[in-house]
């Protein structure tokens, strides 16, 4: 089974670095499609499949907390997996995304640290 992964995050160099970690993690990665905000992101899940959804917080237009309860009201993207990568420090809202069943990755990470985290929320073996 390959993983048809969205990468959303304002700055073209970390979508670039997340999915050269994607890569580099041995993950069977399919399709990678990337957007620079929120809005972009749920244009992208409206028009693919996506088995996983990459995030970050801070971004101009949507932003990523916005773009995960959009997703959590819409039935056909309510269950996707969704990992956010972020500088965000702020314990309440970390607390906050967790609860919406996100996982979370500190920046600056490890190709092993995302690995291990889509192991873990996608229920993956090895």
């Amino acid at each position: 089974m390959s993983i048809n992964v969205l990468i959303v995050d304002d700055s073209g160099v970390m979508r670039a670095m997340i999915l050269k970690s994607l890569h580099m993690s041995g993950l069977p990665l399919g399709e990678a499609h990337q957007a620079a905000n929120g809005r972009e992101g749920l244009d992208v899940l409206n028009q693919h499949w996506m088995d996983l959804v990459i995030v970050d917080i801070n971004m101009p237009v949507m932003n990523g907390e916005e773009m995960i309860d959009s997703m959590k009201e819409n039935p056909e993207t309510r269950d996707i997996p969704i990992v956010v990568i972020s500088t965000e420090g702020s314990k309440t809202r970390l607390e906050k995304l967790q609860q919406k069943g996100a996982a979370f990755i500190h920046k600056p990470f490890t190709p092993e640290r995302i690995r291990d985290t889509i192991k873990d929320i996608m229920n993956l073996e090895g």
